[in-house]
């Protein structure tokens, strides 16, 4: 039946699925293939002939309602679906895939694995064993181009290209899955494949599933001979078979490949093939049914209908055919859906096995003219008829160039168009064109078109790591490979290129049949001029080109070319110079020019030369000629300016004239002053030292950057990168800038990138707003290729700082002031009177003005008086408030003058007008208001006098980036110190600002009462007096809008009156994230209503009968509501106190606020909510999300209206406290922003909320995967997210764990949280932190109320004897993994191992420490181990009882009593072994009470003990108690002696102190109640030896050394013990100190002094030397004097003088240690040390002149024997902290002189090293080596010569010194000789 369903299909037609849509190349038509009736193949019966006809009376009436051309609609892709079965012809071979052409111009590829399944099981035997199968044969050996294939389509896709493609399979199991072994019939026609050589012939694959068909060797004798070249048969080869015989119901099939036999197969009818596995490429005779001028229908094996299309007419018959014509077909393809036959009639098909021959046109890529179209299908395409009259067939996606532009129109018969022949279709022999642009004017078209060697343009498609992918033309792609990106190595390519740039390329090699095209990028050889080699016989001797090294050997290198070409260097070929280790000067992929030397092309070899040839005559004269004028790179000039080009100065390099370009940028170290430079400089005006950048043919390029000029003239600057270091900080510029980073150069040439990362400790959005090309920067060296020449840079101010920052600020101050000074002067020189006038003119000149006019924005023009065009002018600001009318004389300060635009700034302001005379201080600190900005410096002036100062807005060069909320305003209030007293030629005093904290906001008015200190007025609305008015609340008004500013709008009423919108009066509903105001427009007519009138002075809003309402500002309101009815609101709010104000708003009610402006100081946002309420939000209430945090700025708008919740009222100061995050109940659940206050080491986190709420964050809420420093990442005042835990008490407790803070993450958890032992189960694995180590294990936190316990045996498979071990090695806080042997719920007890075995982390114990396992002993003793195990269950029960009566009475839980806890203790060390008495008892002691402090504790029958408690706080305030001494060697390092002696010293190396003596009555007490039982004779004995341990263990822990002091009764302890010991009174004193008890600290000094031993001087010293540190600390200087006196007396007087300067020079006390050193000189003038001190300590001060000075006074004093010691000395000091040049000087100057002195030239050498570059050692050791000393001496400055080289040269350059050290002996024995 199924067969009959299928042959029948019900109800005629069948709509075509959607899944039919076959996708490959872009159709642009979305339409469905449509098949009309014709489509449904019907199958008749003979005998059915009469319903027959009344069927076809109904078909045709429907076919002739659908258009023939729809009819024989040709194939698309679209008609194509998964599992259709094609004929296809092979038309490429490749190694992994064919390419197939199918009918009507489609094509498909088939994949390896697709062949057969014998062949892909070879392929992946060949893979898994990795190396060829000799078996296996390749693809282009079993195919070959124009065979002809059955094939199915097994998936239709879309390329990466968005390309729609089609796969193919010619495995024979899917094309004949279709037929069944009992279906097999003698004589059919199938395909298979070889799938295995037998005996006696082939097992073939014919993929019918239970049949094996079986090819003898007689029936292939023929076949090998004729098709297969005599070979046999491969595994995969590809047969057209005839079926011979069928045995067991097509069990086994016999089959032939006889030529003759297969040509000539047709398929009959008693085959009994249906429609349902009918085959393409089967031979069928037909019947012609019916013919149309686009194709026929046929009939053919009786029962079936088919369509042949007009490509598939034989082309001799086409236009005969005739109805009931008899015909061949051969069956192209079968629909499996629709079951659609297609047929072609092509002579060509109608021999099975026979291959087609044509596969090409010589025409391809041929551009055609006015081609004519011969016919248009809708779905698939149109046809052209070519000028020689074949046919022709373009795709419907090559019909134009996109859908959009695709006119069906266009297509109709005969309309011409121009196209371009692209492709061959060899199954419809049709030529394929294309009309689009891209194609036609594409310059390739094939690979074939593309030579090597040619220039080529293209397009970067992706960038992976073999390289960059290169679209040239629609289908041709080639390769860049890494080595080709640059001329240089390329790390990061994603850097430069980007997908979708264009490249230019130069094509390296280009193979068309395998598609394969390799370019390119190198500059060099892509911008190359030179002639290009692509074959050996291009290679002419003598010829020169650029190639590139392909390898490096020893014997030479290797240089390839271009297609394939190669060449050898050999060695002595490669350099002027011998080159040893060609590896190490050349690398693979370097760009060189060579000369070709000699060529075979026969042998395909070639000699090539990096010597280049020339004629040798004219390069010497030339030669010479450019050595007398050439300039060099780095050498500084004198230059003529020429004329001005746009982006800088022509010049001439004096005396020469050589022609030279000097750009804007380079003019100056200030980016603001190069264009004023450039616009004042003229044609003949001279520059001095300017410098040479770089020279390349010709074009010098100069350079006159202060910065880069000093660098240059001192020698700083690397020559090449052997010279450069990580680390080194090289001044330069900015000569690129990219997305991805800045390219700085340095004078030299050489250059660097800084990556965006570390371009700026700031976020950089945009690369582009931090710096500006030409830019003066200072880099650090991170990173150093030397091999690829590349470094990388940073240009983080952190990284870069060039010293004390207000020293560069000043500096970079008064470069910049210097250089508009020297503007003037050039302004000074030109005739215009204006220009003169201009340049005599400098700030703070006071003149007497006439105002000319008040503009609108408030500002004050003046008259220019005598000087026409004189523009001067004060802004509204510097009005200052006054009334001001034209023609009114009017005092004023010159603020700065502006020497492009020519305009003065000028101030009326009474303070600037009328300064002060009062004595200034240099290097005081004044408050200062900002007068006036410039781009790099800002005029401030001082509140106290009225003075102007300068000072710089930048401390360093890199320093140009401000966000908004950095940048100064006009009038903000700055503190300064100043440098200056006296302003110079400049008028301004100098100074530098001090730090950010200090600015305050600035002030507008001083009698606002409840106006808050940062608020401002409506600035626009106080301009001139306020005119009256006649209006009162409710009066409709309209006037027009004068300006709008964020929060209001100024609207300019009838008669000038000026009225106010305010922000929330536009509109009645305010949309979040818009700006109301931004909705109107100046110059807009509105009609408002007013609502209230705001008095001028008191900024209140006063009622209509208040007598100054008529001189109010009218408040007005846009709203539509207010504006249509009559009840309005009215503003009067004179007689409402702000409290009742406040009141209307709610906590928790939502409001619309105006942003208007954030408060950087106060780190919140200012709002307005109405015109007379305002609001504030803090920060870390704006946003949950750390980035808008960061940079609040960006996220929100001035102006911005906001959604805020209110969360609290602020009455005093007026305003409602707002948040954007909700209403900030800090509830349990809610999470919400704070700030770190405090961090509490091994303990957690103190958070602080705005409303000043406080929370605590346990260690163990940190994050959700605990780390061994979990607090190391907290810094006091970071921001963190953080979640509510509980918020039961007064302090918060608190998470940070992501898995709280954002649940949606649904992230992993790896250490869950452990809240109570009912979160702990047994065998559980969980990480934690030890608390402490007891005697009977170690405590360990599994949350944070959550402890368990480890016995000895369970933490390491190790024991150690000394228990010091474990404190070393689990130290309080270490993250440990433990696993849950034992949970006891009702007793809250968890035990807990580290064993490496349970938990499967290694032992806690390093294996090194080579500890023993414990011994087998322990098994004898277990029968009195069970006991005391019976005793502990017995003690257990009753403390269970006592606790659950304490709990019942509601008390906190009391400790436990101590002698439950001791117990154990001894059976468990004969549990461990043998393990010593002799263990630091008093720290066991310790934890033991630390224990009782912090929790209760309990015993099991495991001795586990777990502290659970809900409160953690108590936790964390007691254990703070035996911490304390760790914290105290952290806080005083500060007094100290020059030896590097710490007050501290050895503190930490002490172990924790015996707890204080009194406790031990605890346990006394503890005991009592169990006294009253009577005691067996085993526990009497037990207490006594336990009495004799606790003795034992004082006496110990009294006696140990490592015993750390605690009180004062220790230390007394101690100083009786070691009384000549200066550290232990040091020490004593400290921890006075500590408790800021002075007099204590002094009297333990006094009696130090008496104490220690009169030998000890050294000892009494440091005693003196604390002292004086403590009176300078905290004493007066009187106190100090008295001391220093006494110390002067008892001690070497010169001793305590130095210790004294440093005391003073160390606490920055400068002017006493200058006072000390001068009375030092004067008293030990002969000791050398004390020039040299005070030598060292005026360097360090910057006062270089007078360390020069006091250099000269020393040899004036000193003998002259320690004349060359000291100068020496100061040489070495000058290298140090001074100028490295001076220090060259003295040193020269000396060796001169004492040419002799070995140990100043060793000096001067080991100074060279550190400070100098490589070639000036090299010159010192030269000349050093020549000298004529002592051998011994010699030898000793070859062997650091030698070991220099070792270290900092290469080979070649140890091997010269050994040569000189050679020749050296050789000198010296001939001399010996003689």
């Amino acid at each position: 039946m199924a067969t009959v369903e299928e042959s029948f299909p019900r109800g005629g037609t069948r709509k075509t699925h959607k899944s039919e849509k076959a996708l490959r190349q872009p159709v642009e038509q979305d339409n469905l293939f449509d098949i009309s009736t014709e489509e449904d193949s019907t199958k008749r019966k003979k005998s059915q002939k009469e319903p027959a006809k009344t069927k076809k009376l109904k078909i045709e009436k429907r076919e002739s309602s659908k258009s023939v051309r729809e009819k024989f609609e040709i194939l698309s892709i679209e008609s194509l679906c998964e599992g259709m079965r094609l004929l296809g012809c092979v038309k490429e071979v490749n190694e992994l895939e064919l390419v197939i052409s199918l009918p009507n111009g489609l094509q498909g590829f088939v994949q390896v694995t697709e062949i057969c399944d014998a062949y892909t099981k070879k392929l992946n035997e060949q893979v898994a064993q990795e190396e060829p199968l000799k078996d296996l044969v390749l693809l282009p050996e079993l195919f070959s181009p124009g065979m002809l294939v059955r094939c199915v389509v097994s998936s239709l896709g879309i390329t990466e290209r968005g390309k729609k493609s089609v796969k193919l399979s010619l495995n024979p199991k899917s094309v004949n899955k279709v037929l069944s072994a009992d279906a097999l019939k003698p004589g059919m026609l199938l395909t298979g494949t070889v799938s295995s050589l037998e005996d006696h012939g082939y097992l073939v694959d014919i993929g019918v599933s239970g049949a094996r068909a079986f090819l003898p060797v007689q029936k292939t004798q023929e076949y090998i001979r004729q098709k297969n070249k005599g070979a046999k048969l491969k595994v995969g080869q590809y047969l057209n078979c005839i079926i011979e015989e069928v045995k067991g119901n097509g069990g086994v099939v016999s089959l032939s490949v006889d030529h003759s036999e297969v040509s000539t197969a047709i398929a009959t009818e008693e085959q009994n093939w249906t429609l349902n596995n009918l085959l393409p490429g089967l031979v069928v005779k037909a019947q012609v049914q019916k013919a149309t001028p686009l194709g026929l229908t046929l009939n053919f094996l009786s029962f079936f209908t088919g369509l042949v299309d007009f490509m598939h007419l034989d082309p001799k018959k086409a236009g005969t055919y005739f109805s009931n014509q008899a015909v061949k077909a051969c069956i192209l393809c079968v629909h499996p859906r629709t079951r659609t036959v297609r047929l072609s009639l092509r002579p060509v098909f109608l021999q099975p096995g026979r291959p087609l021959t044509r596969l090409s046109s010589q025409h391809l890529g041929a551009v055609l003219d006015d081609v004519p179209v011969q016919g248009f299908f809708n779905k698939a395409g149109a046809t052209f008829r070519l000028n020689d009259g074949a046919l022709a067939y373009a795709r419907l996606s090559h019909l134009s160039d996109s859908k959009n532009t695709f006119n069906p129109e266009a297509f109709k018969p005969g309309n011409t168009h121009k196209c371009r022949i692209i492709d061959y279709s060899p199954m419809d022999e049709l030529v394929l064109l294309s009309l689009q642009t891209s194609i036609i004017e594409a310059q390739y078209l094939r690979y074939h078109d593309i030579k090597p060697g040619a220039l080529v343009k293209g397009t970067v498609l992706t960038i992976k790591p073999y390289g960059i992918l290169v679209k040239v033309a629609e289908y041709i792609r080639g390769l860049v490979p890494p080595m080709h990106l640059a001329d240089i190595p390329m790390k990061n390519p994603e850097k430069k290129y980007h997908i979708g740039d264009e490249v230019m390329c130069r094509v390296l090699l280009c193979d068309p049949e395998a598609k394969k095209l390799m370019m390119t990028l190198k500059k060099t050889l892509v911008e190359s001029k030179l002639p290009a080699i692509t074959c050996y016989a291009d290679a002419k001797p003598g010829l020169q080109t650029h190639g590139f090294i392909l390898r490096v050997k020893d014997y030479g290198c290797i240089v390839k070319f271009y297609n394939d070409v190669q060449g050898l260097v050999p060695k002595h070929e490669l350099s002027a110079e011998y080159v040893p280790d060609p590896e190490k000067v050349f690398y693979t992929g370097q760009v060189v020019k060579v000369v070709v030397l000699n060529c075979e092309p026969s042998k395909e070899r070639m000699l090539l030369s990096f010597k280049l040839l020339s004629d040798p005559e004219k390069e010497r004269v030339g030669h010479s000629q450019k050595k007398r004028k050439a300039v060099h790179i780095g050498q500084l000039v004198d230059v003529k300016v020429l004329e001005k080009s746009t982006d800088g100065l022509e010049v001439a390099v004096l005396p020469h004239n050589i022609p030279a370009f000097l750009p804007t940028s380079h003019l100056s170290d200030h980016v603001a002053n190069g264009p004023l430079l450039y616009h004042w400089l003229q044609a003949g005006d001279t520059l001095h030292r300017v410098l040479c950048l770089s020279q390349s043919e010709g074009h010098v390029l100069l350079c006159r950057k202060p910065a880069l000029v000093s660098t240059v003239e001192g020698g700083q600057d690397p020559k090449g990168f052997s010279e450069i270091h990580p680390g080194m900080l090289l001044i330069g510029f900015v000569k690129s800038i990219k997305d991805y980073g800045v390219f700085v150069q340095f004078p030299s040439g050489l250059s660097g990138l800084a990556p965006k990362a570390i371009m700026s400790d700031k976020f950089v959005t945009s690369t582009r707003d931090h710096f500006v090309e030409g830019q003066t920067v200072v880099a650090k060296v991170t990173n150093v290729d030397e091999e690829k020449q590349r470094m990388l840079l940073s240009l983080r101010l952190s990284d870069c700082s060039m010293g004390d920052l207000a020293t560069t600020s000043l500096l970079l101050l008064s470069q910049c002031l210097e250089e508009r000074q020297g503007v003037r002067s050039l302004m000074s020189n030109r005739d215009s009177v204006l220009i003169q006038t201009l340049a005599e003119m400098t700030p703070g000149m006071v003149l007497d003005l006439e105002v000319q006019e008040v503009l609108e924005d408030g500002s004050v023009v003046f008259c220019e008086g005598p000087v026409p065009g004189l523009v001067l002018r004060a802004s509204k600001y510097h009005r200052a408030g006054q009334e001001v009318q034209s023609g009114q004389k009017k005092k004023v300060v010159i603020l700065n003058v502006d020497m492009l635009k020519l305009e003065v700034h000028v101030s009326l302001c009474h303070d600037l007008v009328n300064r002060k005379t009062k004595k200034l201080k240099k290097g005081s600190e004044y408050q200062a208001i900002v007068q006036h900005l410039e781009e790099s410096f800002a005029v401030a002036s001082l509140v106290e006098t009225g003075h102007l100062a300068a000072f710089s807005l930048t401390s360093h060069l890199n320093d140009t980036f401000r966000f908004d909320s950095e940048k100064l305003q006009v009038g903000q209030g700055v503190s300064l110190t100043l440098k200056t007293t006296e302003p110079g030629v400049t008028g301004l005093l100098l100074a530098v600002e001090g730090p950010a904290a200090k600015r305050t906001m600035r002030q507008t008015r001083k009698d606002s009462e409840t106006v808050d200190e940062d608020d401002e007025v409506y600035p626009a609305v106080v301009v001139g007096t306020v005119k009256k008015h006649t209006l009162s609340i409710g009066d409709m008004v309209t006037g027009t809008v004068k300006s709008i500013k964020p929060t209001h709008v100024v609207v300019t009423l009838e008669d000038g009156i000026i009225g106010c919108i305010h922000a929330s009066h536009i509109l009645d509903d305010v949309p979040e994230g818009t700006s109301p105001t931004a909705k109107l427009k100046v110059g807009k007519t509105v009609t408002a209503r007013v609502i209230g009138g705001r008095d001028m002075k008191t900024f209140k809003f006063l009622p209509i009968s208040h007598p100054r309402f008529i001189r109010t500002i009218p408040e007005l309101s846009i709203r539509p509501s207010e504006l249509e009815k009559d009840s309005h609101t009215a503003l009067n709010t004179h007689s409402v106190s702000p409290l009742e104000k406040m009141k209307q708003y709610q906590t928790g009610q939502t409001v619309t606020c105006f942003l208007k402006k954030y408060n950087v100081v106060k780190k919140w946002l200012e709002v307005e909510i109405a015109p007379d309420i305002r609001g504030r939000i803090p920060m870390l209430l704006t946003s949950l999300s750390f980035k808008v945090l960061k940079h609040p700025d960006k996220k929100f708008r001035i102006g911005q209206a906001l959604k805020a919740t209110v969360v609290g009222r602020d009455p005093s100061k007026a305003f409602l406290c707002l948040s954007l995050t909700g209403p900030h109940k800090l509830e349990k659940g809610e999470v919400a922003m704070g700030r770190v206050v405090k961090v509490n080491p091994k303990k957690g986190l103190t958070v602080s909320f705005p409303l000043g709420k406080i929370g605590r964050v346990s260690v163990f809420h940190m994050s959700d995967s605990y780390s061994e420093t979990p607090l190391e990442d907290f810094t006091l005042q970071q921001i963190v997210r953080c979640y509510v835990l509980s918020a039961a008490g007064p302090v918060l407790t608190l998470s940070l764990r992501s898995s709280r803070t954002n649940p949606e993450t649904k992230s992993k958890i790896p250490d869950p949280e452990i809240n109570s032992v009912q979160d702990v189960q047994e065998g559980q694995l969980l990480r934690g932190y030890v608390k402490s180590i007891q005697p009977h294990g170690v405590l360990f936190g599994l949350g944070p109320s959550v402890v368990g316990l480890a016995q000895y045996p369970h933490v390491s498979q190790y024991s150690p004897s000394q228990k010091g071990l474990y404190n070393k090695y689990l130290p309080e806080g270490k993250l440990l993994t433990a696993k849950v042997l034992s949970v006891n719920h009702q007793s809250n007890l968890v035990e807990l191992s580290f064993l490496p075995g349970d938990t499967g982390k290694p032992d806690v114990f390093p294996a090194s420490l080579g500890l023993p396992l414990p011994k087998q002993e322990g098994r004898q003793i277990e029968p009195e181990e069970s006991d005391h195990k019976g005793e502990e269950e017995k003690e257990q029960k009753k403390n269970q009882k006592k606790k659950e009566k304490r709990n019942q009475k509601g008390q906190e839980e009391v400790q436990l009593p101590s002698k439950e806890k001791k117990e154990p203790q001894k059976p468990q060390a004969k549990k461990q072994g043998k393990r010593p008495r002799l263990e630091s008892r008093s720290e066991q002691e310790r934890m033991n009470k630390k224990q009782k402090k912090a929790a209760p504790s309990e015993e099991d029958d495991s001795g586990v003990e777990v502290y659970y408690r809900e409160g953690e706080e108590e936790i964390e305030e007691t254990s703070v108690l035996p911490k304390q001494k760790q914290t105290r060697p952290a806080e005083v390092p500060r007094l100290q002696l020059s030896s590097g002696f710490v007050w501290d010293v050895g503190l930490d190396s002490l172990t924790p102190a015996l707890p204080p003596r009194g406790d031990s009555s605890d346990s006394e007490e503890d005991e009592k109640p169990q006294q009253a039982t009577k005691k067996s004779k085993k526990e009497r004995e037990l207490e006594k030896q336990k009495a004799e341990k606790e003795l034992s263990r004082l006496e110990e822990a009294l006696m140990d050394p490592r015993r750390q002091p605690e009180s004062a009764d220790d230390f007394d302890r101690l100083v009786l013990s070691s009384p000549n010991s200066s550290i232990l009174w040091v020490q004593y004193m400290a921890f006075h100190l500590q408790a800021t008890e002075i007099e204590k600290a002094r009297a333990v000094a006094e009696r130090a002094l008496k104490t220690i031993s009169f030998r000890e001087e050294q000892e009494k010293l440091n005693v003196w030397v604390a002292l004086l540190n403590l009176e300078n600390m905290y004493g007066s200087q009187e106190s100090l004097n008295k001391v220093f006196e006494r110390a002067v007396q008892y001690n070497e007087p010169l001793k305590v003088f130095l210790q004294l300067a440093d005391i003073y020079t160390k606490s920055e006390k400068f002017q006493e240690a200058g006072e000390l050193y001068n009375r030092m000189l004067k008293r030990f003038r002969q000791e050398k040390t004390v020039w040299i001190k005070y030598g060292a300590f005026l360097l360090r001060r910057g006062q270089a002149g007078a360390s020069h000075r006091a250099m000269q006074r020393a040899l004036d004093c000193l003998p002259s024997k320690e004349h060359v010691d000291v100068i020496a000395k100061f040489a070495q000091l000058e290298f140090q902290l001074g100028d490295a040049e001076r220090a060259k000087a003295i040193f020269e100057n000396t060796l001169s002189t004492y040419p002799k002195r070995t140990d100043v030239w060793s000096v001067y050498i080991d100074m060279t090293i550190k400070h100098g570059s490589q070639k000036e050692v090299r010159d010192i050791f030269e000349r050093v080596i020549h000298l004529s000393l002592a051998p011994k001496r010699m030898k000793f400055f070859f062997k650091r010569y030698l070991d220099y080289e070792k270290q900092h040269g290469t080979e070649k350059d140890v091997q010269a010194v050994k040569a000189k050290a050679l020749e050296y002996v050789e000198a010296k024995s001939s001399l010996l000789e003689d």
